[in-house]
């Protein structure tokens, strides 16, 4: 990002296990980043995984902790500008293009490695730098600042609770498309009809129709409280 012009640009490979790393500790912040979790992330085996790690830690990316690794100051500022790039583009591709939120990530994963800064603020200028992209994540500031993630989730709401959308998990295009087909999208207010037993689907009021959504779906939904109902 723009606060460090003369630190040279990671390869991409090494751009895909940064973002990993800043990806799990977004999704955990206290859960340790092992390798293997690395591993599962990027779809490479362990061996490869431990590997690259170790060649982030010679490059001063990441340091070894308790269980796992952590990004360095020089690997978390590397990181959030992949993440830039890569929400900023998912936006642009949503919002300018009509691409849908299903196959948005999937083209910016292989974009995200080749535009210059110039062309990534004139991308966030024209959409009016937005702090959110299409499934609700967070897009840091060329600053680095990064708004923090609701680690509520949707499955956890008790009975009749209300809440919003705050993020929709965009790993799995046709979870993204099962979703968006239930109105449940960033913004949307769900309320818990109820459960059926022995981890059925959850019942959800969401737009005046009523939905079901299995549970493991529902964990890929983070929450945030909604405003009360009007009287």
């Amino acid at each position: 990002m723009a606060e460090h012009p003369a630190e040279p640009r990671p390869s991409p490979a090494v751009q895909d296990y940064l973002k990993a790393v800043y990806g799990l500790v977004e999704q955990d912040p206290d859960g340790p980043v092992t390798t293997s979790r690395v591993a599962e992330a990027l779809g490479v085996t362990p061996a490869s995984a431990s590997n690259m790690l170790k060649r982030l830690g010679r490059m001063g990316y990441v340091s070894p902790v308790e269980r796992g690794v952590e990004l360095t100051g020089r690997g978390r500022r590397a990181a959030l500008e992949v993440v830039r790039h890569h929400r900023l583009l998912e936006t642009y591709l949503a919002t300018a293009l009509g691409v849908p939120w299903d196959q948005v990530h999937d083209e910016a994963e292989v974009l995200e490695h080749h535009i210059s800064e110039a062309l990534e603020a004139r991308i966030a200028a024209a959409l009016g730098h937005p702090d959110r992209d299409p499934h609700g994540d967070p897009i840091p500031t060329a600053a680095g600042h990064v708004a923090p993630v609701s680690p509520d989730l949707m499955c956890d709401l008790p009975d009749g609770a209300r809440a919003a959308v705050a993020r929709v998990s965009d790993r799995d295009p046709a979870l993204l498309r099962f979703l968006a087909e239930r109105g449940i999208v960033p913004d949307a207010l769900v309320e818990v009809v109820g459960r059926e037993p022995f981890g059925g689907p959850i019942a959800l009021r969401v737009g005046g129709r009523t939905v079901r959504v299995p549970p493991d779906a529902a964990r890929a939904v983070n929450v945030r409280p909604a405003a009360p109902a009007a009287p």
